[in-house]
């Protein structure tokens, strides 16, 4: 049970590659089981899965699918049979993304359907453009500007995997408050609780936030929703660098400085200036910080999303900043 004012713990729903969680879909009958998803993030987030080419009926094992240039824009083609898959590809992008509800997706790398980077597209035997996206992928994104979206490659860097579950997280969160039959003033006890964890991202649609949830009892609730998800969302897009988690660690530490002595003062400034110096990784500030703010009692501070944007468990917040 939560308490008044609180927000609930949210499973996030993530749309996925279904090879990447071991099942056997690949083109030569394999899968691509990705140790960090099936495995550490597995327990805290419910899967979607996907696979565009078994849903659109093409089996596996299969005959290897390549981009290739043309007048029109990158076309989806077998490389043997030179059977041309674009337009089901795309009908289909288009139907999964109309009926996507889901809190983030994790496609598959390198792939020529699902791809989100980097994917070769091909006049003849050549590669003449690295800088394709996969068909099936781009007709996602074209539908989910803003939803949160990574390949498993990329989650491999440690600051791009936190972000992305920060992300979803924070989705999740907003979808099961606008999911709920919510009032004005649950959106500002929700933005309350997010405003570090926007201002960490993206100050200027912090405070665009902010300007839109001081309206919140004079419009209506579906326009209401909508301009808040397109910013909250927009914010999270943003990386939340070191110098902008320093910039929150020192407005957390004000609220909290007059409850403190000298010496909890000087310690948690000492850590804080370590986390910007490179020198240990944002959870040591972090955690020290809203340790003496639950012994002050300090509930804002205590209670903000930024101390806790996802289960302490994933430990995503343990490396040391470049």
């Amino acid at each position: 049970m939560t308490g008044p004012g609180e927000i609930p713990q949210v499973r996030p729903r993530v749309a996925v590659s279904s090879c990447l969680l071991g099942e056997p879909v690949r083109f030569n009958g394999g899968h691509s089981r990705d140790r960090f998803l099936s495995g550490e993030l597995d327990p805290y987030v419910d899967w979607v899965r996907v696979c565009p080419e078994m849903e659109l009926g093409l089996g596996t094992p299969r005959e290897t699918l390549r981009l290739e240039r043309s007048p029109e824009g990158p076309r989806l083609v077998t490389r043997r049979t030179r059977t041309d898959l674009t337009d089901g590809m795309t009908d289909l992008a288009v139907r999964r993304a109309h009926a996507l509800d889901v809190d983030g997706y994790v496609f598959k790398a390198k792939s020529p359907s699902c791809g989100l980077h980097g994917i070769p597209v091909y006049a003849g035997q050549a590669a003449v453009d690295r800088r394709g996206v996969g068909v099936f992928a781009a007709g996602v994104l074209a539908a989910h500007p803003l939803l949160p979206v990574e390949d498993e490659g990329r989650l491999h860097d440690a600051l791009l995997r936190e972000t992305f579950v920060e992300r979803i997280f924070a989705h999740a969160r907003l979808r099961a408050l606008f999911e709920s039959d919510w009032r004005p003033r649950d959106l500002v006890a929700f933005h309350s609780r997010h405003k570090m964890q926007l201002l960490a991202h993206d100050p200027g649609a912090y405070r665009e936030a902010g300007r839109v949830v001081a309206g919140a009892g004079t419009r209506p609730r579906e326009e209401l929703a909508a301009d808040y998800a397109r910013i909250f969302g927009t914010a999270l897009v943003q990386k939340a660098r070191v110098g902008r988690n320093v910039n929150v660690l020192q407005h957390c530490l004000g609220m909290v400085s007059d409850a403190l002595d000298t010496v909890r003062r000087a310690d948690l400034t000492e850590v804080i200036a370590a986390y910007q110096a490179g020198q240990v990784p944002l959870s040591v500030p972090a955690a020290l910080l809203r340790h003496h703010a639950r012994g002050q009692e300090a509930a804002y501070v205590r209670d903000q999303t930024f101390f806790s944007p996802y289960p302490q468990e994933l430990r995503l917040r343990n490396h040391v900043p470049a």
